[in-house]
């Protein structure tokens, strides 16, 4: 799976975070593991 651009993605092993900016066909890695890609999080209200 290609990595997506914008996107973030976590190291379970040291809690490592990376912004994607460039996309690529290879997945993201950080201690010898494929990270796992971030869930977006909600804005807050303005209301």
């Amino acid at each position: 799976m290609a990595n997506q651009l914008g996107r973030r993605y976590e190291c379970s092993v040291c809690g490592t975070i990376v912004l994607c900016t460039k996309v690529g066909e290879n997945p993201v890695s950080c201690c010898g593991e494929k990270m796992d890609q971030q869930e977006p999080r909600k804005l807050p209200s303005s209301d």
